[in-house]
């Protein structure tokens, strides 16, 4: 038997939220909808859903508080945003939240229903061993913890932005093999635009930065393939 997906979407809007409910249970997902944040968190925490559709603007908070809140705990349920925001740095923003998609509303039910099977399937993007549950690492004389977002060296401590943990996760889960590039972007970003390309650019070059006290780390930009973390 086919495994029933659970998705939990929150979206105060009644006559976008009733449409987008119907279609995806129509598509075989099961979907607990909320309007408000405190209720939907609540009931991440007692269903544990497979991928989440959280709307920015909410009563009472916003969608990325509660991506935020989430992520303190879970750092690979997929979740998606919903927003009527336009702004680059609104989409940064939801990324920077622990976002994989970000859609601008109106959109069609198509394509969220596309984004939805690619972040339901991303087992088929990266090697097997990515599902691994290891969250600390010993890279070269750097300690990195992905549930803490925290990067050390000795006594001296880095805070991880949301997305820099996730991306040095993945590299660390792969440690000497190529990543391709199309998969980082689809794992995390959940696009593989040419947005969220250079976007992701910009992250390994924060991550090259954190990790320059230890000559030995690379992360090797292996051209027209996808990058590599080298150690030694």
């Amino acid at each position: 038997m086919a495994k029933v997906y659970q998705i939990l979407f929150v979206e105060d809007e009644p006559s976008l939220a009733m449409i987008v409910k119907d279609s995806l249970v129509q598509q075989g997902y099961a979907v607990q909808h909320f309007s408000e944040a405190e209720s939907a968190l609540k009931a991440y925490h007692q269903q544990a859903p497979d991928l989440l559709i959280l709307d920015v603007m909410l009563p009472k908070s916003n969608g990325y508080d509660l991506a935020k809140q989430i992520r303190n705990t879970d750092r690979l349920t997929p979740i998606i945003f919903l927003t009527a925001k336009s702004k680059v740095q609104d989409v940064v923003t939801g990324f920077e939240s622990g976002g994989n998609d970000y859609l601008r509303k109106p959109f069609s039910i198509e394509e969220l229903l596309i984004r939805i099977k690619v972040l339901l399937n991303d087992q088929r993007l990266l090697p097997p061993q990515e599902n691994t549950k290891q969250t600390e690492w010993q890279i070269g004389q750097y300690y990195f913890d992905s549930m803490r977002q925290t990067l050390d060296w000795g006594a001296q401590s880095i805070v991880l932005t949301g997305r820099e943990a996730m991306l040095l996760a993945l590299f660390c889960q792969h440690q000497n093999s190529l990543l391709e590039k199309s998969s980082i972007l689809l794992k995390i970003w959940g696009d593989d635009s040419f947005f969220n390309s250079r976007s992701m650019d910009v992250y390994i070059s924060k991550l090259r930065k954190h990790l320059k006290k230890d000559p030995s780390i690379k992360i090797i930009n292996i051209r027209g393939a996808g990058y590599k973390l080298v150690i030694g």
